[in-house]
C-alpha cells in the first residue's frame, strides 16, 4: 500500500467519522458501495476523478485538505502559526507538489503552495488510455473549469459535443455540464487544470 494512498485513506476515515457517518451511509449518499469506501480508506483502491470530487463535496472538504492533511503547517491560518514557523513560500518546486494517483490512469499534482478554498489548481497527467472516469460515464459538479494542454492529445466530451485538444490548445466550460476527459493519443497528456467554485458532484449513467 503506497504511503500516499494510506495517508489519504486515513484522512478520509477521520473526516467521515468527524461527520458522524458510517461507511454504509456515506456510500449510500454517494451512490457507491460500502466495500469501495472501505477499500479507499484502507488505501487498497484508487478513487476516480468523479468519486474523489463526490467525497470531498459530501464531507465539505477541500481537495487540498484531503491531500495535505491537517498536519501540514501551511493549512493553518497565518494568525495561528507559531513565531518559529518559516513563512510559506509562494513558489512550489516539482518535488514539493502534493499529488494523488487516481483510478483509470490519471494523476493530479497540486500547484498551489497553500490551501485555496474552492480552487483546484492542478498539473493533470493522463497516461496512455487514461480517463477521468474508468467507464464511459460523464461527471458534473458545480463550478467552472479551465484547461491548457502542454503535451499529448486530450479528448473532452461535453454533453453531446466532442473536442480534441493538442499542445497549446485551451478550453473553458461550466462544470455543471456533463463531461469526460480522456487521453486520445499514444503518449501521456500533460495539462494545467483550474477548477473554480467546485461543489456537488453527480455522475451520469452508466455508473
Amino acid at each position: 500500500m503506497s504511503q500516499e494512498l494510506e495517508g489519504i485513506g486515513d484522512r478520509l476515515r477521520e473526516e467521515r467519522t468527524k461527520a458522524g457517518l458510517s461507511q454504509r451511509e456515506l456510500a449510500r449518499r454517494l451512490g457507491l458501495s460500502a466495500s469501495l469506501i472501505s477499500q479507499l480508506e484502507k488505501g487498497v483502491s484508487k478513487p476516480s476523478v468523479g468519486t474523489l470530487y463526490a467525497i470531498v463535496t459530501e464531507l465539505d472538504l477541500s481537495l487540498d485538505g484531503l491531500l495535505r492533511g491537517h498536519e501540514d503547517a501551511s493549512t493553518q491560518p497565518s494568525d495561528q502559526r507559531s513565531d518559529d514557523m518559516a513563512p510559506i513560500s509562494p513558489m512550489v518546486h516539482p518535488d514539493e507538489r502534493k499529488g494523488i494517483d487516481l483510478a483509470s490512469g490519471v494523476r493530479w499534482e497540486e500547484l498551489t503552495p497553500s490551501p485555496e478554498r474552492g480552487i483546484d489548481f492542478l498539473h493533470a497527467i493522463y497516461k496512455v488510455g487514461g480517463a477521468s472516469t474508468p467507464d464511459e460515464s460523464l461527471m458534473r459538479h458545480e463550478g467552472h473549469e479551465y484547461g491548457y494542454v502542454i503535451s499529448g492529445t486530450l479528448g473532452i466530451q461535453l454533453g453531446f459535443d466532442h473536442y480534441v485538444l493538442e499542445a497549446g490548445d485551451s478550453i473553458g466550460f461550466e462544470s455543471t455540464k456533463p463531461h469526460r476527459l480522456y487521453n486520445m493519443g499514444d503518449e501521456p497528456v500533460h495539462a494545467i487544470w483550474l477548477v473554480v467554485d467546485r461543489g456537488a458532484d453527480d455522475r451520469t449513467a452508466p455508473t
